[in-house]
């Protein structure tokens, strides 16, 4: 343990606090203590499963939490009681939550601190830890948008900083100077790795040089020194917009859960800390000086063990939940009242790439909340010039380009969506997706069914091969997202399909993945209405129909299916486009199915693991007894996309299309 972290002597000042705030500051810090203490007490009894205790650190939870104000958002972690006791979350729903109970904030989904609620404005973590710092600068972000002068405070620990969630989340909202206070709790272990095997400079606060960053170092056991600074620093950020890393110094006297235990640390070091309790020490002054007294101070203990036991017997009483299978499936997605926009008679004859700008264009016109991100996308207007002319019509506050991180970039999203905004994050291509995808499957996919926050947020995935652009911008990877329940998956084959679908897409409260094949962008023109309109999700389109065979596509290889039927006038065939991927139109599958009794599947991505094959048992599931046939998947090799064009050709089943078809055709 280096010097850095040796606890000093506290000093307090507090000539210039009001005597109730005084009292406020001590009756906050007791009260997550008292009902640690009785939560380690129930955890032995087997009442609680698990328990992350934020001993010896509450000067931290709650200076920050009464420095700043109610309606501003706080994103605390596993280890912050004193944040939702100070924002007076009831304790019988923070018990309930911690017992799996219904009336917790979860409905027994998640446990801990792993959720977050409006009415409070506190934004919980998840195991991942980083991404709520990009979460953070997406609701400052919202907030300077508004013009509303708020910040937001986040925390992480000295672990914490070594992800690179952090980087990315100090750089964007330094790069756009949005108000959000990031609290680091520097407590001397990641679990059981001391901090000079987590980062090698002196304080944590050095790294915010790098980013161009205000940083101040504090006592992160004063609770007077904690409040004072945050206070000073919040009125200054709502004034003079900008981020602040905060590092407290302090320590926490439990394993990092208790089951972890604490022998990992050197005895002199926890007793040397023990003398620092931030609690007892202040307590001790305020006795000195006369505000405390031994009498006043176990009426006040008196009246939280009161209020402790009389929420802990609502908790208690509260029927353990009984399981609900439609419940729980009906929780993944926000409910979305599609609203039906028929188009105007007048068409105009577009290609798939100017489909999917005009839509864009008219959901910008059409939704003034709404804010496009990503790498290049405003004077340059996009790898692939999409959003060509955006920011001088909008503006670069709401056409916004992003720093190359993708992870921080989706995070920011789902802050927007959590301060009532929309958004759209083109993934300059589909496969950068890879670098942010733990917010898109764990945060994104899983927040509504875990704390009923939607995360109104579109990807754009310019995706597929066929253009030569080798293993790395070829990619179509719906299938990473089709398998995750809370993501939607739009794949559109046509202008027209791309346009309605991506008006929908912005509409719908709910995460959506829109994949567009950059192979169709300047191939496929269409005739399309002029005036903004939206199509459904879930329904496929029957583009072809015959007796012959059901073949099932999307996205490009709609096209090479086609292209085989127009060569070959003999095969009477129903073609769907499924269009969306999720939700699948199995309605449409079936009906086909049923009538043709022959069914291939024919997708770009590779064969093992690809929506194919979850399509080709569904039918096996429903359609058995009407096939005279197996059902035949056809995909590209199981490979990575290779460049070179002999190659490219062989990796990708159009050619091989036309065979199997035949083959299948003859069983």
């Amino acid at each position: 343990m280096s010097k850095s972290h040796t606890p000093q002597n506290i000093s307090y000042n507090i000539n210039h606090l009001d005597p109730s705030l005084i009292m406020g500051l001590y009756k906050n810090m007791l009260k997550p203590r008292m009902v640690e203490e009785k939560m380690l007490v129930l955890l032995r009894q087997g009442k609680i499963s698990k328990w992350f205790s934020g001993i010896g650190q509450e000067a931290i939870s709650v200076g920050v939490t009464m420095a700043i104000r109610r309606e501003e958002y706080i994103l605390p972690m596993h280890r912050n009681l004193g944040v939702f006791t100070s924002r007076n979350i009831p304790l019988h729903r923070l018990f309930a939550q911690w017992q799996g109970k219904a009336s917790g904030f979860t409905k027994g989904r998640d446990r801990s601190f792993h959720f977050g609620s409006q009415d409070y404005k506190v934004v919980g973590m998840i195991s991942h830890l980083g991404p709520q710092l990009g979460v953070a600068d997406g609701i400052a972000l919202a907030s300077k948008l508004n013009k509303k002068p708020s910040v937001t405070a986040v925390f992480t620990g000295e672990g914490g900083t070594s992800e690179g969630d952090f980087h990315e989340a100090l750089n964007i909202a330094s790069v756009w100077q949005l108000p959000v206070i990031f609290c680091v709790e520097n407590n001397g272990y990641g679990l059981s790795t001391p901090t000079h095997e987590q980062y090698n400079c002196k304080d944590i606060a050095d790294k915010a040089i790098g980013y161009g960053m205000e940083s101040h170092i504090i006592d992160g056991n004063n609770i007077v020194e904690v409040f004072t600074k945050v206070n000073t620093l919040a009125n200054s950020m709502r004034n003079t917009p900008r981020p602040v890393l905060l590092e407290f110094k302090t320590f926490r006297m439990r394993g990092h859960e208790e089951a972890s235990g604490t022998k990992y640390v050197p005895k002199d070091l926890l007793k040397a800390w023990e003398k620092k309790d931030p609690l007892i020490n202040f307590q001790n002054f305020l006795i000195n000086e006369g505000i405390l007294t031994e009498p006043l101070i176990a009426s006040i203990k008196d009246d939280f063990t009161r209020d402790i036991n009389k929420h802990l017997d609502i908790a208690f009483a509260e029927d353990i939940i009984i399981s609900n299978a439609t419940n729980e499936l009906n929780d993944v997605f926000k409910p979305f009242n599609y609203e039906d926009v028929k188009e105007n008679n007048n068409s105009t004859e577009l290609r798939f790439i100017d489909a999917v700008s005009q839509g864009l264009k008219q959901s910008m016109e059409r939704h003034d909340n709404l804010v496009i991100m990503g790498q290049d996308i405003a004077e340059y207007g996009g790898a692939f010039k999409m959003t060509e002319g955006f920011s001088e019509q909008f503006g670069k506050e709401r056409v916004r380009n992003t720093p190359i991180c993708e992870s921080g970039i989706i995070e920011t999203a789902m802050g927007l969506s959590i301060a009532g905004m929309k958004s759209v994050v083109e993934m300059q291509f589909a496969d950068f997706i890879s670098s942010g995808f733990n917010p898109v499957v764990n945060y994104l996919a899983k927040s509504h069914y875990r704390w009923g926050q939607h995360a109104d947020v579109v990807l754009r995935m310019p995706c597929g091969g066929g253009v030569a652009a080798g293993p790395f911008h070829s990619q179509t990877n719906e299938a990473w997202f089709t398998k995750t329940p809370g993501l939607k998956v739009v794949y559109p084959a046509f202008p027209y399909d791309a346009k309605g679908l991506l008006n929908t897409a912005i509409n719908d409260p709910n995460p959506v993945l829109f994949f567009e094949h950059k192979g169709l962008y300047r191939t496929i023109s269409q005739e399309v209405p002029t005036d903004y309109y939206t199509l459904p999700f879930g329904q496929a389109s029957v583009i072809r129909e015959g007796t012959d065979i059901t073949i099932i596509s999307y996205g490009a290889a709609v096209h090479w299916v086609l292209e085989v039927l127009d060569n070959n006038k003999d095969i009477q065939a129903d073609v769907i486009d499924l269009r969306t991927l999720q939700p699948l139109d199995t309605e449409a599958i079936y009906t086909s199915v049923k009538k043709t009794n022959r069914a291939i599947i024919l997708h770009e991505d590779s064969l093992f693991g690809g929506i194919a094959s979850d399509i080709s048992a569904l039918i096996m599931e429903n359609c058995f007894a009407y096939l005279d046939a197996p059902v035949k998947r056809v995909a590209s090799l199981d490979t990575p996309i290779p460049f070179a064009s002999a190659l490219e050709t062989q990796y990708l089943p159009k050619n091989r299309f036309e065979t199997e078809l035949k083959l299948l055709l003859k069983y």
